[in-house]
């Protein structure tokens, strides 16, 4: 009697679809994201803070790092724990500068950047960067024995900036603009060119607004009323959380998160924890509640850098 050829086929037919779409199936269930398969692989995610970026990104203990842009970035390592479906996810916080991060990002020493970034057009060319968290006014602090009271009085003056921040091009930018000639003073950090205002060595240093205030709240009180904040504001600049670049599926899951925040009103509240509220750890408070540009980016969310 001659074998019925039939179950034989069917099961070589079976074998061969399995062999032809087994790298299918292996391919869906592999994060397309390659910032997601890293993290999946080592079941760990690297967050780069900054140790002194008051209130976006700083050491609040031994170790311990906290902010306005760090419990927005918990909720999207929550979110990528979710997305990759794992148990457990390590977080670590690894520090960075504004000189180290983008390097620090291409080598995936860490996979976010949560500080006080500045998302241009320019760094769009090397970083992703997520919807716009925060509107920063570049703003000058100067004595209020100086004699400054505006933008212009700072002609021919020394103006300290900081190392790896927008703020040098801006106040150039703006110095060209009205015919002014100042000199700039670049320092390492806000702490080292607050010190060159405090000695009397600068007139003025010009930062984001945010920074200067939290500058002020480091200092004694009878050394901030020594100072002021300028009314005159050089530009405004978007900040954001960066990551690496050409990883579309990373960067849809970290703006989904954002304005899933802005949305249900919890950005909002994380906002007033940080900049209207006492921060730790010696509980003083910025006094600087959302401006309207920011407000309205919660309302229509976009990436655009400056």
């Amino acid at each position: 009697m001659k074998a019925n050829p039939r179950p034989v086929l069917r099961a070589l037919l079976a074998a061969t679809c399995v062999f032809l779409l087994a790298p299918a199936l292996r391919a869906e269930e592999a994060p397309a994201s390659p910032t997601l398969a890293k993290i999946r692989d080592a079941m760990t995610v690297y967050v780069g803070y900054r140790e002194a970026a008051v209130p976006f990104s700083y050491l609040i203990a031994a170790g311990e790092a906290g902010g306005f842009a760090i419990d927005l970035c918990r909720h999207v390592t929550d979110a990528i724990q979710a997305q990759l479906k794992l148990p457990q996810l390590a977080v670590v916080q690894v520090p960075t500068t504004p000189g180290a991060r983008q390097i620090m990002l291409e080598t995936g020493t860490i996979d976010l950047d949560c500080g006080a970034t500045t998302n241009t057009e320019q760094r769009q060319r090397d970083l992703g960067f997520s919807t716009t968290i925060f509107v920063a006014g570049i703003q000058a602090l100067v004595s209020k024995d100086a004699g400054i009271r505006s933008f212009a009085d700072l002609q021919d003056k020394t103006v300290a900036t900081v190392f790896g921040t927008t703020a040098p091009a801006y106040l150039a930018s703006a110095a060209a603009r009205q015919g002014l000639q100042l000199r700039q003073r670049g320092s390492r950090d806000q702490a080292a060119a607050l010190q060159l205002l405090l000695r009397g060595e600068v007139a003025a240093l010009v930062l984001d607004d945010a920074s200067l205030r939290s500058l002020l709240l480091q200092l004694a009180a009878s050394d901030r009323e020594r100072f002021v904040l300028l009314d005159d504001r050089f530009a405004f600049e978007p900040y954001a959380i960066a990551f690496r670049r050409h990883d579309p599926q990373f960067k849809k899951l970290v703006d989904q998160t954002l304005t899933g925040l802005m949305q249900s009103g919890e950005f909002a509240r994380i906002y007033d924890r940080w900049f209207t509220s006492p921060i730790p750890p010696h509980g003083g408070n910025l006094n600087l509640p959302m401006g309207d540009a920011l407000r309205q980016l919660m309302l229509t969310p976009n990436d655009r850098g400056a």
